[in-house]
């Protein structure tokens, strides 16, 4: 068993690497093989509906009006009757994928064994209903499996008188048995659809879907296969023939020669035996390396803890606990669920060597799709989306308008092109994606209820690419890939403390964020905003806090020089903006700080706030979460 899962994985994984190279990570048809099964099963369930809609249930008429549908109806029943075979021949081709890719890759034990049988029912209800549909027609391809089936189902203890007397000849058959075989194969397709979707209630997030870029090339393919090869009968049925000569579907008509060739019990010991087998498998020898016991994981940022199932990946215990983690393929072809592993030991798991190398392995990386934890876990996740809500998506959106504000940040307007609105919650932020994968993330500027347009303040960062291009090239128009929401940092809305916001240059950003939340909301909490910057010119938006601090009784505006020019003639308070903190409040045991700025900024004042009495669990900050990860300054975290 061992030696057969390792060669189908080596024949994955180079399969796999194959196709991401021709089609890419996130179009590769071997990630989703489930999704493209259940899109195969719409398209034949829509095109059965309307061949339904002109089939006459009757001996003389089932055959003429599946004649008139593919010659009459100006190429749409040609192409319906296409799609609904090929269609029904991919969901047969999907599905064995499917499964034998679990298979190999041993994903099918523990708690896996109610997703693998039931699977094995969609199977048997898969087949019954294609080998009932190949019925219908009433040719001669139905005339061999009419009575073919008949004769296999003959050899079953069950059956007490031998059905295969109902086709001695012609005339021997009536049109009652086409209103039966009508109603079977709704009736077994129905009941398909129910096992599906039982089938993927315990797999978490589960794919049914697959990419629009994916189902469409899918389905225009079929579309083409129907027009170039059509679906025809082969000839009326004629129970006063043999039928000698034919052209088998051999996705689901491969043990009808064996029926012959053999026997109808031989036949039954195969299925049987082999649905039997399939069956046992969750249970049989070799076990998979795994815990016997579950294990906890902490993500960080945001301290996050779920409980992992004995064999189940990180990325799935993250999921069924409400974490929003990245992911793309769930397959480890991607890369986009990497994270690092801080404490505890894992099983890697099969993964395309190219996504995951030796030397971050070394460092403590891991695929949080194959690695299944060994032990308790303390994680680190720069992507992570904590808020349980709201999950991370991709999206693309185009450069709506570009302001610069002073003369190294520059307001970019982003309006999405999905159709769903972006979601966020007040402070979080924004990955956006450039190429070979590199990421830039930028904090939401605008309130949640304003998320028509996405705000971001980026500051032009010395030999920097991504800000150079945004201050030298990037245009209206322009279209960006982005991917969020993301972030720990945002509001809490469930205190009553005192707020304190500490903002550094562009950190401002996300401060703006929750402030036009908090006051949209009717927040009746003091706040208090510390804005610190160099000089008097990095105020970029120095007018809007000061209109706030008019307008709302519970807000305090209070920006913060630490170089003044004579030049700026400035006679507010000068120094670092935690000094000035620490000057209005020195004791902080009953306040709640947000802070976001440079590294250095956030950890001197987190540090000096902690002397003063503040609780650990009541400073949030980006920029102490992601200390190691960060360059750049405020608002820009790489």
């Amino acid at each position: 068993m061992k030696l057969v899962r390792r060669v189908g994985q080596w024949f994955f994984l180079r399969l796999e690497n194959l196709f991401n190279i021709l089609f890419g990570d996130r179009l590769n048809p071997l990630y989703h093989l489930g999704a493209i099964a259940f899109l195969m099963t719409w398209i034949a369930v829509v095109s059965g509906v309307y061949l339904y809609i002109f089939f006459d249930t009757g001996v003389k008429e089932a055959y003429a009006s599946v004649e008139r549908i593919t010659h009459e109806h100006w190429y749409i029943g040609q192409i319906m009757r296409g799609l609904h075979r090929y269609a029904s021949d991919g969901m047969v081709l999907a599905m064995g994928l499917h499964m034998l890719r679990h298979f190999v890759f041993d994903h099918y034990r523990g708690f896996r064994w109610f997703s693998w049988i039931t699977g094995i029912f969609v199977m048997w209800l898969v087949y019954a209903s294609g080998i009932n549909g190949f019925m219908l027609p009433w040719d001669r391809l139905a005339q061999f499996v009419t009575i073919a089936t008949a004769e296999w189902l003959d050899w079953l203890p069950i059956i007490s008188e031998p059905m295969a007397r109902n086709f001695l000849m012609e005339g021997s058959v009536n049109d009652r048995l086409f209103s039966l075989l009508a109603f079977m194969h709704i009736g077994i397709s129905l009941i398909l659809l129910l096992v599906l979707w039982v089938h993927t209630q315990r797999v978490t997030k589960a794919q049914t879907n697959p990419p629009r870029y994916l189902a469409l090339p899918l389905l225009l393919a079929l579309i083409v296969l129907s027009l170039v090869w059509p679906v025809m009968s082969q000839g009326p049925a004629n129970l006063d023939t043999l039928v000698t000569t034919l052209q088998l579907d051999w996705f689901y008509l491969p043990i009808f020669p064996l029926i012959y060739v053999w026997s109808p019990k031989e036949v039954w010991w195969l299925v049987l035996g082999g649905t039997g087998l399939l069956a046992l498998l969750p249970w049989l020898p070799p076990p998979r390396r795994a815990a016997s016991k579950g294990f906890q994981l902490t993500l960080r940022p945001g301290d996050e803890t779920v409980s992992a199932r004995p064999g189940e990946t990180i990325l799935e215990a993250g999921l069924r606990g409400g974490i929003a983690l990245p992911y793309e393929c769930r397959s480890g072809g991607c890369g986009e669920c990497k994270c690092t592993v801080l404490q505890g030991s894992v099983d890697h798991g099969a993964y395309q060597s190219g996504v995951l190398t030796e030397a971050e392995r070394h460092a403590g990386k891991v695929l949080m799709c194959c690695a299944t934890p060994l032990s308790d876990l303390d994680l680190e996740c720069e992507n992570i989306g904590v808020v349980r809500d709201i999950p991370i998506r991709t999206f693309m959106a185009r450069v709506q308008k570009l302001e610069r504000l002073t003369e190294d940040v520059m307001r970019v307007m982003l309006k999405s092109l999905d159709p769903e609105p972006v979601r966020f919650h007040a402070g979080q932020y924004i990955n956006i994606v450039l190429e070979e994968r590199e990421r830039r993330a930028f904090s939401f500027a605008t309130a949640p209820h304003e998320a028509e347009l996405i705000e971001l303040h980026i500051k032009l960062i010395p030999g920097g690419a991504f800000t150079t291009y945004v201050f030298n090239a990037m245009k209206e128009g322009d279209i960006l890939r982005c991917e969020g929401p993301l972030g720990s940092f945002y509001l809490r809305e469930d205190s009553e403390r005192p707020i304190i916001f500490v903002a550094g240059s562009t950190g401002f950003a996300p401060v703006k964020s929750m402030l036009e939340h908090a006051f949209h909301t009717g927040h009746w909490r003091k706040m208090h905003l510390y804005w610190g910057v160099k000089s008097v010119s990095d105020f970029y938006m120095k007018d809007l806090p000061e209109r706030w601090a008019r307008e709302h009784d519970n807000f305090k505006f209070v920006p913060v020089l630490s170089e003044p020019s004579p030049g700026d003639n400035w006679t507010g308070r000068t120094g670092t903006v935690h000094e000035a903190i620490l000057q209005d409040f020195p004791n902080m045991q009953g306040c709640e700080v947000y802070a976001c700025g440079s590294v250095s900024m956030v950890e001197t004042a987190h540090s000096a706030f902690l002397q003063k009495g503040m609780a650990e669990d009541r400073c949030f900050s980006d920029a102490f979460n992601f200390a190691p990860h960060i360059k750049g300054q405020g608002g820009e975290v790489i």
